[in-house]
């Protein structure tokens, strides 16, 4: 797993122990993550830009807000997630896929703390109870 820091090491180890929140993006793959303090980047494609993506890279990323009271998952899966054409079948591979990845990376960085999906986005999830789709 490659970590990018920005805008150092430094900072973002300096954010990390004085809890503040932190903006995450991992790769759908879980090999890439990148990270900021929300300070430093205010939004998920702000920080896309700034360490040298492009923010239309977006939909390519898990995005997650983070510190040590759990992590807030920005649940919004992409309309060709895997190429999985139905709707219900896509977004329940978006949440098993990104459960596994998020938690593997917070495990990584010590972190124990659950994943939260705020309920403004949890209207994907209401696709999979309602069963319509």
């Amino acid at each position: 797993m490659k970590i990018i820091r920005y805008p150092s090491e430094e900072a973002v180890s300096k954010s990390m122990a004085a809890d503040e929140p932190m903006l995450v993006l991992i790769s759908f793959d879980g090999k890439t993550v990148i990270m900021s303090s929300v300070d430093e980047a205010a939004e998920h494609h702000i920080l896309l830009m700034n360490t040298g993506y492009k923010d239309t890279d977006i939909d390519s990323f898990f995005r997650i807000v983070l510190d040590r009271s759990g992590a807030d998952w920005t649940f919004v899966c992409p309309p060709d997630y895997k190429g999985i054409p139905f709707n219900d079948k896509r977004i329940e591979a978006f949440y098993k896929d990104g459960f596994a990845v998020i938690s593997n990376f917070l495990h990584s960085i010590g972190y124990l703390v659950g994943i939260n999906i705020p309920k403004r986005y949890r209207r994907h999830l209401d696709v999979l109870s309602s069963g319509t789709y």
